[in-house]
């Protein structure tokens, strides 16, 4: 691999029954069509100026990325659920009969991929304060030790909905993809051709992954909260509204921390709650679901090639 290729990073995420890779022009998702065969979708990247400007700033950064990401995601998440409803019109009795299952597939993925951004980044900002102080309110004079409560019950009610959730047949399959998505990218940072065989040796954790991200918001907001007292439950919840900006662009320096030190002895130990949060939002893939991984980032390289020669 060359010392271009080494330096180049990519990310992804699972969608319905596929996965997308951005790349350095473009972001590319393949999604497996019910005839077997794979269909691309493939969107090139857009930068505006400012925005770029923004994302080089250390703490700025992580915010205009994650706004970023999920307006990309969602994007591909809507083509690949048309994928999956059946192209051309064709199965449309199939169709109407899943409906229901579609729809809680689909409202699945969505809330899994905002939980700490934007609405969903709202909801689990203020739920885990309430119950605490409805629960535990009389119990600590220190507001610490309520701020580990808080901590505690957020880390509770993700695992708790994400493991309900990775019980449905359907979750369970993008939780494949999304482990698929992971073994590319370690198979690629790992210099070797991307075969199915070659990218099934790698396991479906990665220090980069958005649930990482996740697990550090939780980690990071209660050490960021310790630093501000409040003397109402009402000025408590605004105080973490007002914070939810601070706490998104210092977790997602801590992500990039953590990742740099993935082989530093002692200190890749960082990373671990991330992982451990992984093991829940990713699930072994099979050659298929590979498959159509590997077809989705090479195209993306493809055509990342093509728009840097031009």
């Amino acid at each position: 691999m060359s010392d271009n290729q080494q330096c180049a990073i990519y990310g992804g995420q699972a969608v319905i029954e596929g996965v997308m890779f951005a790349g350095q022009k473009v972001h590319v998702t393949a999604v497996r069509r019910k005839d077997n065969e794979i269909q691309f979708l493939e969107v090139p990247k857009k930068e505006i100026p400012w925005v770029q400007t923004l994302k080089k700033i250390p703490f700025i950064r992580g915010i205009v990325g994650i706004i970023e990401s999920s307006a990309k995601g969602a994007q591909h998440l809507n083509f690949s659920a048309e994928v999956f409803a059946g192209e051309d019109g064709e199965a449309k009795q199939e169709e109407k009969e899943s409906l229901t299952g579609r729809l809680t597939m689909i409202l699945g993925v969505a809330v899994v991929g905002v939980l700490s951004f934007i609405f969903g980044k709202f909801i689990f900002t203020l739920v885990p304060p309430t119950i605490e102080q409805l629960l535990f309110g009389g119990l600590f004079t220190n507001q610490i030790g309520h701020n580990l409560l808080e901590g505690l019950i957020k880390i509770i009610l993700l695992v708790a909905y994400i493991y309900f959730i990775s019980l449905t047949p359907m979750i369970k399959r993008l939780f494949q993809y999304h482990g698929a998505e992971h073994k590319v990218i370690s198979a690629y940072e790992a210099g070797l051709e991307l075969t199915v065989a070659n990218v099934q040796k790698f396991n479906t954790l990665h220090y980069r992954c958005g649930s990482s991200f996740i697990v550090f918001t939780v980690l990071v907001g209660v050490v960021i909260y310790s630093f501000f007292q409040y003397d109402s439950f009402v000025e408590r919840i605004v105080q973490r509204l007002i914070l939810l900006p601070v706490v998104i662009g210092v977790s997602y320096e801590v992500l990039r921390f953590t990742n740099n030190l993935r082989e530093v002895p002692v200190l890749k130990y960082l990373g671990y709650p991330g992982l451990w949060l992984q093991l829940l939002t990713t699930k072994e893939p099979d050659d298929s679901q590979v498959e159509v991984s590997i077809a989705s980032f090479n195209r993306m390289r493809e055509l990342d090639r093509q728009a840097s020669n031009v």
